[in-house]
């Protein structure tokens, strides 16, 4: 057990916790912290806030020196200690939640319930535990009034509103953040071990997981980078059947408003393309569009000597592209194809491709095990069935595999450049990233609920803290934030800033540089108590 010793230096007495132990050789050592000193005026000792922190948290006493009228000082302390919460970090979340209007909206759409329902997002923001903390979560930190929110206050509140409340919310929320924007659409799955949820079904996995699953439709604005609106379908659907659903879902949730979508190579099919075209005709698209068709290799081959010019220049971020548009009359429909090309791509995929055959052919010449491989060896070998000795590489079949290498195809119905369409969709990544922050940020890799109720509206929940979050990294990336820090760095610094309620009065510990800073990067006044 430490103790605590006194050391007079000069004029001043200071106090340090003293911590005896041995060496490797077995030696007896001390080390020696401060943690304080002696008040020369009243004798009483003084701490370190860290040193009182510290001790709050492991749940252990203050050792006192005897010194003066120390019994007072050792009580007050304990009252101290016993309010004192981690205040920056709500300050901070409900600041932006108003800022966003997120609060604004919730009182309107979720009356009874939005202080709860804000608190469970600050701690999804906030804290990697499972949801059964979260009533230790609110005994260390700042809240709203919402009382204990143990397991059996989150079970009733994951169930205590339906889908008139969500799509008033959608509805709300759309109003509120309405511009002519494109909004990216996409899907993945989230699985669960339940077997009671309904929409929990087998399909196809994009983390290669063997669980049933749902699958999350996600709609992100590429100029706000907030999400508008998502929904949920059976885990065995495809995207390509849910985009027609989608579509009406967010008509309807924002009264008609015209679209403007981009999407990936999952959605394509000719009927989504002449639904988008026909029934929509005053919304915009662009769809990327795989080269599984005839005619989009038949597109790549009429353009193919002509594309790499300077005229058809590509800026953007990483290595220049290519590109140029072509109207096309496809399915009835005067369309605008898209093409892009990169040629350092191009030649990647070539050179390892190129290598991966060589090796291929040295491992077969040579008698080795490649059953592996017996597939690849197939398509792009040619192997003699009586000397095995004798390979030659199959260049018809190797062509083949490059001939859309480095391309990139987009169909769309607006009246866009080609650099216009290279921009828009790579900004689809938002959508990407957003599916990432639902699964690792946000905890969602696993439901981990048992009803149908509980898992919509835990994934409404967790829409509204992927708003906080989306805000936050917008802001982040904008003011240069990530070169000082990361999201998690940031709200550990903002939790270092604590209040204490001592007889009845708030008192708020100064603001340190950094957190400064970062309320001022958000432009969020610095925060007062009383």
């Amino acid at each position: 057990m430490p103790s605590i010793t006194k050391q007079t230096v000069g004029n001043n007495t200071y106090l340090y916790e003293s911590h005896s132990f041995r060496d490797d050789m077995g030696r007896p050592r001390n080390r020696k912290v401060k943690i304080g000193k002696i008040d020369r005026n009243t004798g009483r000792a003084i701490y370190s806030e860290e040193y009182i922190d510290r001790m709050r948290e492991a749940g252990t006493p203050l050792d006192i020196p005897e010194t003066g009228n120390i019994n007072d000082l050792e009580e007050r302390i304990g009252k101290a200690m016993d309010s004192l919460k981690n205040y920056g970090l709500f300050y901070f979340l409900k600041k932006l939640s108003e800022k966003i209007k997120l609060v604004k909206i919730l009182q309107m759409t979720l009356p009874k319930y939005w202080e709860e329902v804000c608190m469970l997002c600050f701690y999804l923001i906030t804290s990697d535990k499972p949801l059964m903390y979260m009533e230790d979560w609110i005994t260390e930190n700042e809240s709203y009034p919402v009382g204990r929110m143990n397991s059996k206050r989150l079970s009733e509140l994951l169930g205590a509103f339906e889908q008139k409340e969500r799509n008033y919310f959608y509805k709300a929320w759309g109003l509120a953040n309405k511009s002519d924007e494109y909004m990216a659409l996409d899907i993945t799955s989230i699985s669960s071990y339940s077997r009671l949820i309904q929409d929990c079904e087998r399909g196809y996995n994009r983390e290669r997981d063997e669980l049933r699953q749902i699958n999350l439709c996600l709609l992100f604005g590429e100029k706000t980078q907030l999400p508008v609106y998502q929904t949920i379908y059976s885990g065995s659907l495809t995207d390509v059947s849910t985009l027609r659903t989608t579509i009406k879902e967010v008509q309807a949730v924002g009264g008609g408003k015209k679209l403007l979508l981009v999407t990936d190579k999952g959605f394509y099919s000719a009927k989504n393309v002449k639904m988008l075209a026909e029934q929509y005709p005053q919304s915009k698209f662009l769809m990327a569009v795989p080269f599984s068709n005839k005619w989009t290799k038949e597109l790549l081959r009429g353009e193919r000597d002509t594309i790499d010019r300077v005229v058809n220049l590509i800026k953007t971020s990483t290595s220049p592209s290519r590109g140029l548009s072509r109207e096309i009359s496809l399915y009835g429909l005067k369309l605008t194809a898209h093409i892009l090309y990169n040629p350092e791509r191009a030649l990647k995929d070539r050179n390892e491709l190129y290598s991966h055959v060589a090796w291929l052919k040295e491992k077969v010449k040579a008698g080795k095990d490649m059953s592996a491989f017996r597939k690849e060896i197939g398509k792009y070998l040619l192997v003699s069935k009586e000397e095995q000795t004798s390979v030659l590489f199959n260049e018809q079949e190797i062509e083949r595999s490059l001939e859309t290498s480095g391309w990139f195809l987009m169909l769309g119905n607006g009246k866009l450049t080609v650099q216009q369409a290279h921009d828009i969709y790579r900004k689809k990544d938002i959508v990407e990233k957003a599916f990432m922050k639902y699964k690792n940020f946000l905890g969602l890799r696993r439901l981990r609920v048992h009803s149908d109720v509980r898992m919509k509206n835990k994934l409404f929940i967790a829409f509204i803290a992927l708003t906080l979050v989306s805000y936050i990294h917008k802001v982040m990336k904008a003011k240069d934030l990530y070169r000082k820090m990361t999201m998690e760095k940031m709200f550990i610094t903002l939790s270092k800033l604590k209040k204490v309620t001592v007889n009845g009065h708030e008192i708020l510990r100064p603001t340190t540089k950094e957190q400064h800073e970062i309320f001022s990067a958000f432009s969020i006044p610095l925060p007062h108590v009383g």
